[in-house]
């Protein structure tokens, strides 16, 4: 069972019906076989006090991204919305981020520090875009980093290990299991 720390933050990444809701523009159908292992986390980390961040992908509808992804997490739109299952509590934070990484121009290293923020616990998707862009934006700016890889999920087993595995080697990402008992 992974243990919480005092100055932990549990990540939420891209958990949007967008990406985990069968026939979504960018699904995603491993998100859906995630979602028990992060509800059951994130009520560990809160009823220990941590607090959880969402970090939501967010688009203009005219966003160039769209050249290279099809159009999804139109701002304001069913699609960019946090899955029912994963509906954030008042306490919880939400960051919108425009590309891969939230660290930088979206407020997300600006949250953590305001919070007081030494390690953050990443979950989400997908395991090799933008977890493991977390990670690496995590890691430039000294936090500790840990990806629960039972609250991850990637296109394919295999870009979820390879991802996994980069995240550890080059990263220096602690590899855990979520809440579970």
């Amino acid at each position: 069972m992974f243990v919480f720390g005092a100055k932990d933050a549990v990540i939420v990444i891209d958990m949007l019906n967008d990406f985990v809701r069968e026939g979504a523009p960018l699904e995603v159908p491993a998100a859906r076989q995630i979602i028990p292992a992060l509800r059951e986390t994130l009520a560990k980390a809160r009823a220990a006090g941590v607090p959880v961040v969402y970090v939501c992908d967010s688009h203009a509808p005219n966003d160039p991204e769209f050249d290279i992804w099809p159009p999804h997490a139109v701002t304001a739109t069913k699609g960019a919305a946090i899955v029912d299952e994963l509906t954030p509590e008042p306490t919880d934070r939400i960051v919108l981020k425009h590309r891969v990484l939230g660290f930088f121009r979206d407020g997300l290293a600006q949250v953590l520090e305001s919070l007081g923020i030494e390690r953050v616990i990443l979950t989400g998707i997908l395991t090799d875009i933008c977890v493991f862009f977390g990670a690496a934006g995590a890691y430039e700016l000294g936090y500790k980093c840990v990806a629960l890889s039972d609250c991850v999920a990637a296109l394919t087993e295999d870009d979820h290990q390879w991802a996994l595995r980069q995240m550890k080697r080059i990263l220096a990402v602690e590899l855990a299991e979520g809440a579970g008992d």
